[in-house]
C-alpha cells in the first residue's frame, strides 16, 4: 500500500476497536477497557488505511506541566518501512507542547527514538504469571477515599511529575492498599484489571521490603491467578517475584529525550509501574 493512501487523524473512541486488532497483532494483552482507560488519559492520533482500517497508533500521555509519556506506538506489520513511526512521533510531539519526553521502547523501536533525541535511562522487567502461596501481609490496609490526595503526593514525590489524573482512574478501576505509620501513608501500591488477569502497580514505598510487603497484600488472595508486576531492574524485587510465581518474561528500556527531573524527597521511591505505557 502506498503511504498517499492513508490519513493521519485524531484517536477517538471509535478507533478502540481497530486499536485491539492491531495490538492482537502485536502480540499485547490489551483489552478494550485497557485502550479505553488510556485514551481517557491521552490524547492520540491513529493511521487509517483507504479502508478506514486503524494501521497505526499513537497516544501522548501529560503528567501536568512536568513531562509526557509516549506510549501505544504500534504500526500494522504490512505499513513498517514507510516512515509511518516517525510520521506518528512527530503528530506525539505537537500534543506535547514542549514537555520533556519519556517512553519505553522496545528493541526494534530503539533507532528511530535514538534518531528523534532519546537515551536510555533505565530498565524494565515484565514479571508475571500464576500466584503461588503467598503469606497475608501486616501492616498494610486498604486505603480510604481519604487518602487519595496522600497518595498523589507520594506518588509525584517517587515519580517527579504530578500524576493526579491516572491516580483518580485507577482509584476508579481498581484498589489501592497503603502502609502507614503513626497515621501517615508512607507507602501504596494499586491493583487493576489488565490484560490477561491483574496488574499490580504503581507501587510507591521506602524499601524493597516495603514493597515487597505491599505486593503480598494483594497477592495472598490471589494464589492460582494470573498477575503480572512490571518493575526496574535494579529495584530488588526480581527474584522474590519469582520465588511467588512471577516469571520474567521480558521488559523494556526506559528512555527519555531530557535529563529527567529528580523528585523533591528521596524517602520514597517507584518499585513498580502503573504500566509500561505510563511509567
Amino acid at each position: 500500500m502506498r503511504t498517499d493512501e492513508i490519513d493521519l487523524v485524531m484517536f477517538g473512541p471509535e478507533h478502540i476497536d481497530g486499536a485491539v486488532s492491531l495490538s492482537q497483532q502485536a502480540q499485547w494483552p490489551h483489552r478494550r477497557e485497557d485502550w479505553q482507560m488510556m485514551l481517557a488519559l491521552s490524547d492520540g492520533t491513529v493511521v487509517l488505511d483507504a479502508n478506514g482500517r486503524v494501521v497505526g497508533t499513537i497516544l501522548l500521555t501529560r503528567f501536568g506541566q512536568d513531562c509526557a509519556a509516549i506510549n501505544m506506538v504500534i504500526v500494522d506489520e504490512a505499513m513498517r518501512g514507510h516512515g509511518l513511526g516517525r510520521k506518528l512521533m512527530e503528530r506525539a510531539f505537537a500534543f506535547a507542547g514542549g514537555r520533556p519526553l519519556r517512553l519505553f521502547a522496545t528493541a526494534e523501536g530503539l533507532p528511530l527514538y535514538r534518531k528523534l533525541g532519546f537515551a536510555e535511562c533505565g530498565t524494565i522487567r515484565q514479571h508475571q504469571g500464576e500466584v503461588r502461596l503467598v503469606a497475608t501481609s501486616r501492616g498494610v490496609v486498604f486505603a480510604t477515599a481519604d487518602e487519595i490526595a496522600a497518595i498523589k503526593r507520594l506518588d509525584r514525590d517517587a515519580f517527579g511529575a504530578d500524576r493526579g489524573a491516572l491516580i483518580d482512574r485507577l482509584a476508579s478501576a481498581g484498589k489501592f492498599a497503603v502502609v502507614r505509620r503513626d497515621g501517615v501513608v508512607t507507602g501504596y501500591a494499586a491493583l487493576r484489571a489488565f490484560g490477561r488477569g491483574e496488574v499490580i502497580g504503581p507501587i510507591v514505598a521506602t524499601s524493597a521490603d516495603e514493597a515487597k510487603t505491599l505486593i503480598a497484600f494483594f497477592a495472598a488472595s490471589r494464589t492460582g491467578a494470573f498477575l503480572r508486576i512490571d518493575t526496574d531492574s535494579d529495584s530488588g524485587l526480581a527474584d522474590w517475584l519469582e520465588k511467588i510465581g512471577l516469571q520474567h518474561v521480558g521488559g523494556g528500556i526506559a528512555m527519555s529525550n531530557h535529563a529527567p527531573k529528580k523528585p523533591d524527597h528521596t524517602q520514597v521511591r517507584t518499585f513498580a509501574l502503573a504500566s509500561q505505557a505510563l511509567g
